[in-house]
């Protein structure tokens, strides 16, 4: 049984980092958009990061920043991600919709979701935010920090997800799972996405 409301998600191994996930919903939210093509560490590493070089992971204050500014942050060496420029605009757009939609709360996202598919569809409404992202999300919403609500039960991933971490031996379980479905989907002609996002994206 994982412990709601927890002090820290173990995603990173960097004790501050992992305490902003459990602490500032943008932190979260912000590592799960820049989860892609990157580790786990490195993703949910980002939002820490980020707010030691521009001094906020406030919503309304990324969104109003000059996009060159937040662009430059990320590419500063060594870079938040391997596509900076991409995920600077990804996070900028997350953050305006955070701003403008939630009046800068973003725990309004599930705090004011009606039932668990209105929850889903919010989630997968902000930029960055693929179904599985969106599944995952709801899967750590519900498991590690007790959001319950009405029809939540059907919309719940049926795999594991990162809700299922909850020590550095857990992330390196996940991982390895993660990399054998990989492999497997791969040897059999699939195309996998593990990171949720659109292949537009």
């Amino acid at each position: 049984m994982h412990a709601l409301n927890p002090d820290a998600l173990p995603y990173t191994g960097d004790t501050e980092a992992d305490a902003l996930l459990a602490t500032d919903p943008m932190a979260l939210l912000i590592g799960f958009v820049l989860d892609q093509q990157v580790s786990v560490q490195k993703a949910f590493s980002g939002p820490l990061e980020l707010r030691r070089r521009v001094g906020t992971i406030d919503a309304a204050e990324l969104a109003a920043m000059d996009p060159g500014d937040l662009e430059a942050a990320f590419r500063e060496r060594p870079a938040l991600h391997r596509f900076p420029g991409n995920m600077a605009k990804r996070t900028q757009a997350l953050c305006s919709t955070i701003a403008e939609t939630y009046g800068d709360d973003p725990a309004r996202i599930w705090s004011e979701a009606s039932d668990g598919p209105d929850l889903e569809r919010r989630l997968l409404a902000l930029p960055g935010i693929g179904e599985m992202k969106g599944k995952a999300l709801l899967a750590i919403l519900h498991r590690r920090f007790g959001v319950e609500l009405e029809g939540l039960d059907e919309v719940l991933p049926a795999y594991p997800t990162l809700a299922d971490v909850d020590s550095a031996e857990a992330l390196a379980a996940y991982q390895e799972k993660k990399r054998a479905y990989k492999a497997k989907l791969k040897a059999e002609g699939g195309d996998f996405d593990p990171k949720g996002t659109s292949k537009k994206g």
